[in-house]
């Protein structure tokens, strides 16, 4: 969705539309929900916590600047919201096993090595930082561009390049 076309929709909405607002959760409940559960693992937590970002979002509506990317508004509230979910439960379990794809293996030896290598990955991602995991999660999982990404937490475009490779190598310390 474009810039203007959030705009719009923005505008309506604050004017007392509030069925224009489902636009806005249909164009970006999947990102949302996405994103949530990739950083807690868990479907129903994930759930609630978008369906909290919808909510929130529209009481903050007053706040947004139509000049900006509504999406980009949007992610940076469903951070914060899981941020502080994760705050309070005192752990964040981040990637699900696709037991699937190893499964699809050309034979068992390999699916085996495949399926220890994501448990790998995942406890050492598991090890991470939040803010760390955040990032490369809106990179690498989201597919987030690093401008969306710099929008996202209001920092400059080396700036996030420099955090998502910061992120990178400290995975890869913790995989050796």
């Amino acid at each position: 969705m474009e810039t203007a076309e959030e705009a719009e929709i923005v505008s309506r909405v604050l004017q007392g539309d509030k069925e224009a607002y489902i636009i806005l959760i249909n164009a970006y409940k999947k990102p949302v929900f996405n994103l949530a559960y990739r950083l807690t693992g868990n479907y129903h937590e994930a759930e609630d916590l978008a369906q909290d970002t919808f909510v929130k979002a529209y009481a903050k509506l007053k706040y947004f600047n139509p000049q900006k990317s509504f999406f980009t508004w949007m992610y940076s509230l469903s951070l914060n919201i899981i941020r502080n979910h994760l705050k309070k439960k005192k752990r964040a379990k981040f990637l699900e096993i696709d037991n699937n794809s190893a499964a699809e293996s050309s034979s068992p030896e390999r699916s085996m090595i495949e399926l220890q290598e994501i448990e790998l990955l995942q406890r050492c991602f598991n090890r991470l930082p939040v803010d760390v995991r955040e990032i490369i999660a809106l990179k690498y999982y989201q597919g987030l561009s690093f401008e969306s990404i710099a929008d996202i937490y209001g920092i400059s475009l080396s700036a996030a390049k420099m955090r998502v490779y910061r992120g990178l190598e400290k995975l890869k310390a913790l995989m050796k």
